[in-house]
C-alpha cells in the first residue's frame, strides 16, 4: 500500500494552537483515511513537527526514513490569508522576523550551502488547487512559502528528497488562522478547522490519484 505522510507544526508566535497541527487530529484514523486505504490503495501517516529551524527537517527527515512514503505534504499556518495556498516553490534562505520556539532568528542564511537556490513542488499542484475549489473552499497557487520554519522545511525536504534520488512526491500547503485566533486581530481573514480538513482531504484525494 503507497503512503502519504502529512506532518503539521505546532504553535509558534505566541499562539495557543496552530491549525495545521489541529487538522492531523482529524486526519489520521479517521473514516476519511480508511476510506482512502480501501478506494485509492493508500494510507495517510501524521506527524506533528516543532516550529523550530534545523529540528523541524530532521523531524520530517526521520519520519520519511522510518515511513518510506510515495508522498509528503508538510502543512503550515500563513497568518493573513484568505484561503488555502498551495505552495510551488522552496527557497534556499532563512531569514526570519520572528524566534522560533526555540529563540532562533536566523538571518540571510542559506538551509543547504551547496544546495540549489530554489525546488519546485513534486506534487500535482495544479489537481490540488482544483480538487480543493470544487469543494467550495478557496485555494491558489502561491509561489513564496516564506523564509520561515515553513519555507525551511518544504527545502530542507525537497533536498533530501533530491539528494538521494528518491521518488517522493513533496509540497507543501499553507492554511488561514482558525476563527478563535482572530478574535482580536481585527480584520484578519480565518477558516473553520472544518473547512481546513475538507481541504486538505481533497489534497490528499488528488495527490493519492497520481500514486
Amino acid at each position: 500500500m503507497a503512503k502519504i505522510l502529512i506532518t503539521g507544526f505546532d504553535a509558534f508566535g505566541g499562539e495557543s494552537i496552530n491549525p495545521a497541527s489541529g487538522a492531523l487530529q482529524h486526519l489520521e484514523h479517521s473514516r476519511f483515511s480508511e476510506g482512502l486505504a480501501v478506494e485509492q490503495g493508500v494510507e495517510v501517516i501524521t506527524r506533528e513537527i516543532p516550529t523550530v529551524f534545523g529540528a523541524s527537517a530532521e523531524a520530517v527527515r526521520e519520519a520519511i526514513q522510518d515511513i518510506m512514503p510515495q508522498a509528503v505534504i508538510s502543512i503550515g499556518q500563513a497568518g493573513g490569508a484568505h484561503g488555502i495556498r498551495v505552495e510551488r516553490v522552496a527557497l534556499n534562505i532563512d531569514d526570519a522576523r520572528i524566534d522560533d520556539n526555540a529563540g532562533n532568528r536566523p538571518v540571510d542564511s542559506r538551509i543547504e550551502p551547496e544546495g540549489p537556490v530554489a525546488y519546485w513542488a513534486t506534487i500535482p499542484v495544479r489537481e490540488v488547487v482544483e480538487a480543493i475549489r470544487k469543494e467550495g473552499i478557496p485555494a491558489a497557487f502561491s509561489y513564496s512559502a516564506g523564509t520561515f520554519v515553513c519555507n525551511h522545511v518544504f527545502y530542507s525536504t525537497c533536498h533530501f528528497i533530491a539528494s538521494r534520488s528518491l521518488n517522493v512526491q513533496v509540497g507543501f500547503i499553507h492554511v488561514p488562522y482558525l476563527p478563535e485566533q482572530v478574535v482580536e486581530k481585527d480584520t484578519a481573514p480565518s477558516m473553520s478547522q472544518g473547512c481546513i480538513v475538507t481541504a486538505l482531504e481533497a489534497a490528499l484525494r488528488a495527490v493519492a490519484a497520481t500514486l
